[in-house]
């Protein structure tokens, strides 16, 4: 017997806050997401996923040039095989297959085969988030992957764009995930750029646990900016802004440790050194202690140091403090953060940058939540500001059958 599943949720959420300007903001944000999921008897499904949001401003505008606004998200027709996870999606989707983290409106297939290969493939017309922002009208891609559950998987991708008919974007990559043993992960990918001829990225981290109470890893990543940023997508990281250096490239080497001195008592450390071709190198490193007892409460405290070599560099201590607690049918959480600066010249003679956010939630029933958010901060930007949230969520789901009988899901 077929049986469809109809669900949503709704946020609606309002914000509070100024300007640099000290223009009033008032947004008024609403997120809407349907499924429709039909499933057969041989355990196949198809399904329909649509998202997307709209904003009215009850104030002062919040973009440039109006006071409304609205996105389609996503919005795609989806088939999923009975056998061989056989996927099949055809719309407004985001793609993440090797290379590919890419909005676009086309198709996409995945499929399983024998001996632990699987591959999928993609094409179609790329979304951005910036609509006057120029970039390119068609991307086709995939990647080929073989795994031995247990052990391993490799992957290998290429990803293919075009602005009308001049080649706009060409990468290729590679990506694994190891575990020689049960207490050993490797997971790390490396991307290549044909156009530029060079590697954008390097990222990969090692965890070990030699104990059920410890936990270590090393990390390493190295980003080259002229073939990472290279026709990005995105305007605010592009090196036509001026605000990165092309010639620039960095290199980042860190480690992690945490160890559960109790069930609900844990101590956790990091370090991470960067490592530039222009500008000086800085170090980054801490330690927190945080003690948690899952579903009742949460409570730490972290310190850090910033410690940078250049006069681009800030160096700053960082301490923060927060907690949680659940009461009920309520949530409370305060977070705290406090940067104290070095030189406060370099920071528009301000010695220190304050946070405090405050937030509280109330479930009414398991479809209907309310949230408010308060959050004030001082800054190099503002002496005093006050930012506030209000969000309502509302759930919803309902099956019907074949024969036509309605239930409600709740």
């Amino acid at each position: 017997m077929a049986e469809t599943v109809v669900s949503g949720q709704s946020d609606t959420i309002i914000r509070m806050g100024q300007t640099l300007e000290r223009n009033n903001l008032y947004p008024v944000y609403e997120y809407l997401r349907l499924s429709a999921i039909t499933t057969d008897k041989n355990g196949g499904a198809i399904s329909l996923h649509i998202g997307g949001w709209a904003r009215g401003d009850m104030a002062e505008k919040s973009s440039r040039d109006r006071y409304t606004d609205a996105d389609v998200q996503y919005g795609y027709l989806s088939y999923q095989g009975a056998k061989n996870n056989l996927t099949v999606n055809a719309g407004r989707q985001f793609i993440v297959e090797g290379v590919a983290a890419q909005r676009l409106d086309g198709l996409y297939v995945k499929n399983d085969f024998a001996a632990g290969f699987s591959a999928a493939a993609f094409l179609g017309a790329p979304t951005v988030t910036t609509p006057t922002y120029g970039g390119d009208n068609f991307v086709f891609g995939g990647r080929v992957s073989h795994s031995m559950k247990k052990y391993y998987t490799i992957g290998i991708s290429a990803l293919k764009s075009f602005s009308d008919s001049s080649r706009y974007r060409e990468e290729e990559g590679i990506d694994i995930w190891l575990r020689p043993t049960s207490n050993v992960d490797v997971t790390g990918h490396s991307t290549y750029n044909s156009l530029t001829n060079g590697w954008m990225e390097h990222s990969y981290a090692i965890s070990y646990s030699p104990l059920s109470s410890l936990q270590l890893g090393i990390d390493i990543s190295n980003i080259n900016y002229k073939d990472y940023l290279h026709r990005v997508t995105t305007s605010a990281l592009s090196l036509n802004r001026g605000i990165l250096d092309p010639k620039e490239s960095v290199l980042t080497i860190g480690g992690t440790a945490s160890y559960a001195v109790t069930k609900n008592l844990t101590l956790a450390g990091d370090y991470k050194h960067y490592t530039y071709d222009i500008a000086k190198g800085a170090d980054y490193f801490g330690g927190k202690i945080s003690y948690t007892i899952p579903a009742l409460y949460s409570a730490g405290i972290s310190i850090h140091r910033m410690d940078g070599n250049g006069e681009k560099n800030m160096k700053y201590s960082e301490f923060r403090i927060f907690a949680s607690k659940k009461m009920g049918k309520a949530d409370l959480a305060l977070d705290f953060i406090n940067l104290y600066f070095d030189d406060s010249k370099g920071m528009s003679n301000v010695s220190h940058a304050m946070t405090i956010v405050a937030a509280s939630s109330y479930e009414f029933t398991h479809s209907l939540k309310i949230g408010a958010d308060i959050e004030y901060s001082k800054n190099p930007d503002f002496n005093n500001e006050v930012k506030g949230l209000l969000k309502l969520t509302y759930l919803f789901d309902t099956k019907h059958a074949a024969e036509g009988r309605t239930t409600s899901e709740k």
